[in-house]
């Protein structure tokens, strides 16, 4: 994961768009040098985020990230507009030939702290077809910083999620970023996805790597590659390393 510094338009933008440019082009060459096999960019700094459509300055400037990031290393790009404007990645993917995005709510209803968002799993769809690109659908289930509705159960979800709500891959994460999720909860959504991909959203590290890729099929590694998990920090060639050499040696 890339996190991008705050861009235009965010309340804590530093000024200068191609400081931040410089630093994704740096933390994606990092995570290649390390072995990682994949890279995706969010608007990680943009926070206090929007619970749906973000303002067309943030997707000029995640299009000109993804453009700057795909230049400079040779790896699947994925595409994650936060908190969940699922529309504007997959708009921004089909520009720049990304390989997938991460929705936080496909199908259904989470509760979270930009309140009620409800999926648009028909918008996106009909969107991906309309553009005619391969670009696949990783979706959460109980994404993050977020509560499902009472009575709704992780079985329920994720068979909603990868039948009618169309995902082709599911995130299963903690309750937070940077928290670990449950192996009993990775087995559980596995089972209920059956042959799809399963990739763990948060929480892993280099004691959690290996216990994880034996429900799960992928990884997606954000804040432990930074020094004391800071997300606005640069990626630490160290870190990163660790990780997959505790996945490899695992």
């Amino acid at each position: 994961m890339v996190h991008l510094l705050p861009l235009p338009g965010s309340p804590e933008f530093g000024g200068d768009l191609d400081t931040v440019l410089a630093q994704a082009v740096e933390d994606a060459v990092t995570l290649a040098d390390a072995g990682f096999g994949g890279i995706m960019i969010e608007n990680f700094g943009d926070a206090p985020f929007f619970a749906d459509r973000v303002p067309p300055a943030t997707v000029a400037a995640m299009t000109r990230a993804a453009v700057a990031v795909a230049g400079a290393v040779d790896l699947p790009l994925g595409i994650n507009v936060l908190r969940n404007d699922a529309l504007s990645a997959v708009s921004i993917a089909a520009a720049t030939d990304a390989r997938f995005v991460r929705v936080n709510v496909l199908s259904g209803t989470m509760y979270t702290d930009q309140g009620p968002i409800v999926g648009k799993a028909a918008d996106v769809a009909r969107l991906r077809a309309a553009l005619n690109r391969d670009i696949a659908i990783f979706a959460d289930v109980f994404v993050k910083h977020a509560v499902p509705p009472a009575g709704l159960t992780l079985q329920q979800a994720a068979e909603e999620l990868t039948g009618r709500g169309g995902a082709d891959a599911v995130v299963a994460s903690g309750s937070a970023t940077g928290k670990p999720p449950t192996v009993e909860h990775l087995e559980e959504t596995k089972a209920a996805i059956g042959d799809l991909p399963l990739y763990v959203g948060s929480g892993t590290g280099v004691a959690t790597a290996a216990a994880f890729l034996g429900p799960a099929d992928g990884l997606i590694v954000g804040s432990a590659t930074k020094p004391g998990g800071d997300t606005a920090a640069p990626v630490d060639p160290e870190l990163a390393r660790a990780i997959v050499e505790a996945v490899t040696e695992g």
